[in-house]
């Protein structure tokens, strides 16, 4: 790689010194493409957009906006001219797929490993990278893509994103501070709060059953299991140890690091269960960890806020209409972008038919 791409490292940030900002702060890992925050430090070195990075572990991502990078993180940066952003994602796929499971806390990717890496690139009979060939075939691919999804929002019905004139009113009350709300504790919502229990890797049969245990990555799901251990039901939320919460529309089974939520006699509607799910989420973000670790014993009467009717009881009507309104808008920006893009790469399409 390094006759392709010049690389700069990032620079150390300790938690303790970022400041509050808009720009987002690169670290190492995979998840929402490894921006663990956004900061305002006005010394701290900015990067330029339509760049590469490559973390400690490997993860290499495309980056089509400026960004502040710690010193897990290496730049990378053209020598072989401008790239357009098609030709960047195809290097940074050809560079993931030659690094990855290839590095972990105990081999960390560092500037020897790029001076070592080499990657596959599409070239001519005359040894000139085929650059037209890359960015047609990443705008092809991106073209595919988009038809699955159009086809995929036409059959599940999500394509329907107009709001109704029930909805409309919800948002503008919420808007306006027309709401009265009211403390909740988790006891009263739910009539059921478990804690799961220990299942170490080694004891685990290969199965169909999803297990739950901490962390965020694939929201919490370990593997699949064939173990004859204690089945939740779907519609219910987790929270793990570290308190994160997932609304789970599945069976699973959990380990004793994670708390399940449900309500049997009063069965609450998916909508209502992903409200809560997010007060939940709200109330307990950047409160736990290994030192201080959550369980759901501990959250009997832990509270949030619900919009109320008259009776000062939980309006669940209005929390249906709202979450279904903001599904509505999720969707039409999706729909969207999706018709901008179908209309950016009809010309590519047609071309290669």
């Amino acid at each position: 790689m390094k006759s392709l791409f010049a690389n700069e490292r990032g620079v150390r940030l300790t938690k303790p010194n970022r400041i509050i900002g808009t720009r987002p702060l690169v670290t190492a890992g995979y998840e929402n493409t490894g921006v663990a925050e956004y900061i305002g430090n006005l010394k701290q070195k900015t990067f330029p957009k339509n760049v590469i990075t490559i973390d400690m572990f490997g993860n290499t991502f495309y980056r089509d906006y400026e960004f502040s990078a710690d010193d897990n993180i290496l730049v990378l940066t053209s020598l072989i001219g401008k790239l357009s952003k098609e030709m960047q994602l195809y290097f940074s796929s050809s560079i993931n797929k030659a690094v990855t499971e290839k590095y972990s806390y105990g081999k960390q990717f560092r500037q020897g490993s790029f001076n070592e890496t080499f990657i596959k690139i599409p070239i001519y009979s005359d040894g000139a990278i085929a650059f037209d060939y890359m960015e047609d075939y990443i705008k092809e691919l991106e073209a595919e893509r988009i038809k699955e999804l159009e086809a995929y929002l036409v059959a599940t019905g999500l394509n329907d994103y107009v709001l109704n004139a029930e909805e409309e009113k919800v948002l503008a009350d919420f808007r306006n501070n027309n709401i009265e709300f009211r403390d909740f504790a988790y006891k009263d919502l739910f009539d059921h709060i478990v804690q799961g229990r220990r299942l170490k890797k080694d004891d685990q049969i290969a199965g169909n059953l999803p297990f739950v245990m901490s962390g965020t990555t694939n929201s919490g799901i370990v593997g699949n299991i064939g173990n004859d251990t204690r089945i939740f039901p779907k519609n219910s939320l987790t929270i793990d140890i570290f308190g994160s919460v997932f609304y789970r529309n599945y069976r699973y089974g959990m380990g004793d690091d994670t708390g399940a939520y449900w309500n049997e006699k009063n069965e609450l509607s998916k909508f209502t269960m992903l409200y809560f799910g997010t007060a939940i989420g709200k109330t307990l973000a950047g409160k736990y960890d290994y030192g201080h670790k959550l369980r759901s014993s501990k959250t009997l009467n832990f509270t949030i806020k619900l919009p109320v009717k008259s009776d000062k009881q939980p309006d669940y009507e209005f929390i249906n209409h709202y979450i279904c309104s903001i599904e509505k808008l999720v969707i039409k920006g999706v729909v969207e972008w999706k018709d901008k893009q179908i209309k950016a790469t009809k010309d590519i399409v047609q071309k290669d038919k």
